[in-house]
C-alpha cells in the first residue's frame, strides 16, 4: 500500500484544523479586544481633554467678559496667564481664538509673536463658532515628531452666543503606545496559548489517528492474509467501538476464509478425483478450470487449454457456436479416437448463472464411454460371432437332414455318411454351448475353484505325456523342467483344460517335424509355464486379440480344425481365476509362444508347504 504523505494525513489535518480554529478564535477575541481597547482609551483620553478644556473654557470666558480698552494688553496677558496655569504633558498647544477667528492668545512662547492677531483658518474653528457645538476630535500624524495628535475645537459661549472658541491640540501619541504595548502583549499571549493548543492538538489527534493507523496495519496485514493481529482498543468511545467492530470483522472474514479454503480444498479434491472429467468457462466461453481428468480425455496440457474458446477445444466449432451450447439440453458424443488408441466421450453441457440471469459460464462434464462403446462393439461383435458359429452347423444339418428326407436314407452308401456329419456338427454345436455357458458362470462369478495342493512338475509332465503318447502327427515335444519339487494350489481339472487347449492349439499348427518346447520357470512370488511351437505363428497387430472371444486369426483353417473360438478366452478367465497372467509371443512364419504364471511362495528353509 502507498505511504500516506505528510499533508494527506488525518493527524496533520486534525491538527491544522484544530490550530487554524483556535488561531481564528484568537484573532477574532484580539480583533475585538483590541477595537475596544483603542476606542475606550481614545474616549478617555478625549474626555480627560475636554474635563480640562471646560476649566480652561470658564477662566477664558471669564477674561473675555471683563471690560477693558479696546486696546488695553491686559487680555493677552490675562490669557496667557490662564493658558500657562492649565499647561500638562499630553496637551501640546491651547489657542484662544474671538468669534471673528482672530487668536487672542496662545499657550505656546513660541507662537506667540507670529500668531496673536492673526486669523485662524482652521475650519474645525470655523465649524464650532457657526455650529456653536464641538466638533469631532480629528487626529492626525506629525511627520517630524513622527507622533499622533489629536486636534479639537470648543465653542465659548455667553449664554446663547458664541464669543469665540478654543483650539486644542493633544498629544494621543502615548495612547496609541499603551494600545500597541497591549497587543504586543496579546500577541504574545496569543503565541503561547497557540503552541499550547498546537502541543494539546498532537495529543488529541493521536487519540483519534493511533486506532486508525492500528486499523490500517491491520488492514494492510488482511491483504496479505494475516488474520491473527488485533487492534488494540484504547477505549469504550466511538473509536474503541470500531476497534472492537473491526476486531470481530476479523474474526469473521478469517472463519469466512478458513471456510472458503476448505471448500476450495474439498472442491479441488473432488475435481481432481473425479474420474469424469471438469471444465468451467467464462462468461465468453474461455475455458478457466479444467481438471487432470478431462485433461487425460482431451489427451492435452493446461496450457494449451486455458483461456481457449471451449468450442475449439472439444473440436465441435464448426457444429456449435458459444451460444448454441448455452442452450444445449442434450448431451453430445465425441469422438477422439486415433489410429492406436479409440476415445469416444460424451459431453454434458450446464449453464452458470446469477439471479438476475446473467450467465457466468458452462460447466461441461465429460464422460469416457470408450469402454462402454467398447462393449456394445463386443456385444453386437458376440452376437454375430455366436450366430454364424451356430448358422453354419445348422445349415450343414438341415441340408443333410433333407437330403434323408427325400430318400437317401433307403442309400446303404451315403445314408452313414450323411448320419455321421450331423452328429459330427451336433457334437460342435454342445461344444460351442458348453464352452458359452462356461463363459456366462465365469463373468457372473458362479463358479467356484476346488483348488488342491500338488506338484506342479508332475502334474504338468502327466498331461504332457498324455499328449505324447496319442499324438498322430509328426511333431516333438522338448521339455525344460526344474528337477525340484513345485507345489501350487490349484484346480486341476480346471488347469487341466487350459493346458489342453494350448497343447491343442500348438499341435494344430504345427508342422510335420515341427518342435513343441515345454518350459517352467520359478519367479520371485510365481512360477511360469511357457508352451512354444513353430507353427504359422500370427500377425503382431493380432496377438493381443487371440483371448478375445471368437478371435481367431485365420478364420478358414480354425473352423476346418473344429475349434470354437473360445478355448483361449476360457484359459484366460480360469489364469485369471487363479491369480496369474496370460499372454502370447509369435513371429509371423517362426510359430507362437503362450506364456502364463501361477502364483507360488517359495520358504526359507526350501522346503515346500503342502
Amino acid at each position: 500500500m502507498r505511504k500516506v504523505g505528510i499533508f494527506n494525513s488525518i493527524h496533520v489535518k486534525f491538527v491544522l484544523i484544530y490550530v487554524l480554529l483556535i488561531l481564528l478564535a484568537l484573532q477574532i477575541i484580539g480583533l475585538y479586544f483590541s477595537r475596544g481597547l483603542e476606542t475606550t482609551l481614545k474616549n478617555n483620553f478625549t474626555n480627560s481633554i475636554k474635563d480640562r478644556i471646560s476649566l480652561v473654557e470658564f477662566s477664558v470666558r471669564e477674561e473675555m467678559l471683563k471690560e477693558r480698552p479696546s486696546d488695553d494688553p491686559s487680555l493677552e496677558t490675562s490669557l496667557r496667564t490662564v493658558l500657562s496655569g492649565f499647561s500638562s504633558d499630553d496637551i501640546i498647544e491651547i489657542r484662544v481664538i474671538d468669534s471673528k477667528y482672530r487668536i487672542l492668545a496662545t499657550s505656546l512662547f513660541d507662537h506667540q509673536k507670529t500668531m496673536i492677531g492673526q486669523k485662524s483658518t482652521d475650519d474645525m474653528v470655523k465649524r464650532a463658532v457657526v455650529s456653536e457645538t464641538s466638533p469631532l476630535p480629528v487626529i492626525l500624524y506629525n511627520k517630524e515628531k513622527r507622533e499622533r495628535v489629536q486636534k479639537s475645537t470648543h465653542p465659548i459661549m455667553n449664554g446663547n452666543e458664541v464669543i469665540g472658541a478654543l483650539y486644542v491640540e493633544s498629544n494621543i501619541e502615548k495612547v496609541f503606545q499603551q494600545i500597541d504595548q497591549i497587543n504586543r502583549i496579546l500577541a504574545g499571549g496569543a503565541a503561547v496559548s497557540l503552541t499550547i493548543t498546537i502541543i494539546i492538538g498532537i495529543f488529541i489527534a493521536q487519540t483519534f489517528t493511533r486506532p486508525i493507523s492500528d486499523m490500517r496495519r491491520q488492514a494492510q496485514a488482511m491483504a496479505k492474509g494475516n488474520y491473527s493481529r488485533k487492534v488494540r482498543v484504547y477505549g469504550n468511545d466511538e473509536m474503541g467501538q470500531l476497534a472492537i467492530a473491526f476486531n470481530h470483522l476479523t474474526n469473521q472474514l478469517l472463519e469466512s476464509q478458513s471456510t472458503t479454503e476448505a471448500e476450495r480444498r474439498k472442491l479441488a479434491s473432488v475435481l481432481e478425483n473425479m474420474t469424469d472429467g471438469v471444465i468451467s468457462t467464462d462468461r465468453k466461453g474461455r475455458v478457466s478450470l479444467i481438471n487432470d481428468s478431462a485433461l487425460g480425455m482431451l489427451r492435452m496440457t493446461s496450457d494449451l487449454v486455458l483461456n481457449r474458446p471451449i468450442n475449439n477445444i472439444l473440436g465441435i466449432e464448426k457444429e456449435y457456436s458459444f451460444e448454441d451450447l448455452i442452450e444445449m439440453r442434450e448431451s453430445i458424443p465425441l469422438d477422439f479416437s486415433t489410429e492406436d488408441e479409440p476415445s469416444i466421450l460424451r459431453a454434458t453441457f450446464s449453464v452458470t448463472q446469477r439471479e438476475t440471469g446473467f450467465v457466468n459460464g458452462l460447466i461441461i462434464v465429460l464422460h469416457d464411454n470408450t469402454e462402454q462403446e467398447k462393449i456394445e462393439m463386443e456385444r453386437r461383435e458376440f452376437v454375430s460371432n455366436v450366430s454364424h458359429e451356430l448358422r453354419t452347423p445348422l445349415t450343414t444339418m438341415r441340408s443333410y437332414l433333407e437330403a434323408l428326407a427325400e430318400g437317401a436314407w433307403r442309400n446303404e452308401d451315403i445314408a452313414p455318411a450323411f448320419l455321421n456329419v450331423t452328429q459330427t456338427e451336433t457334437e460342435r454345436m454342445i461344444r460351442l454351448v458348453n464352452d458359452l455357458l462356461k463363459l456366462s458362470r465365469m463373468d457372473s462369478n458362479e463358479y467356484e475353484l476346488d483348488t488342491e495342493w500338488v506338484d506342479f512338475n508332475t502334474f504338468f509332465n502327466s498331461i504332457i505325456d498324455r499328449f505324447e503318447f496319442s499324438k498322430s502327427q509328426e511333431v516333438s515335444f522338448r521339455r525344460i523342467v526344474p528337477p525340484v519339487d513345485l507345489f501350487v494350489e490349484i484346480d486341476t481339472d480346471k488347469l487341466t483344460q487350459v493346458i489342453d487347449n494350448i497343447i491343442s492349439n500348438a499341435l494344430k499348427y504345427s508342422p510335420d517335424g515341427g518342435i513343441v518346447r515345454f518350459n517352467v520357470a520359478v519367479l520371485e512370488d510365481s512360477i511360469r509355464v511357457s508352451i512354444s511351437d513353430e507353427g504359422l505363428g500370427i500377425p503382431a497387430a493380432n496377438v493381443n486379440r487371440i483371448f478375445d472371444r471368437f478371435f481367431r486369426s485365420d478364420k478358414a483353417r480354425s473352423r476346418a480344425m473344429g475349434g470354437t473360438g473360445l478355448g483361449l478366452a476360457i484359459a484366460k478367465e480360469m489364469i485369471s481365476a487363479h491369480g496369474g497372467k496370460i499372454w502370447a509371443h509369435s513371429v509371423e512364419g517362426e510359430g507362437t509362444s503362450i506364456f502364463f504364471t501361477l502364483p507360488y511362495e517359495q520358504h526359507d528353509d526350501g522346503e515346500w508347504d503342502v
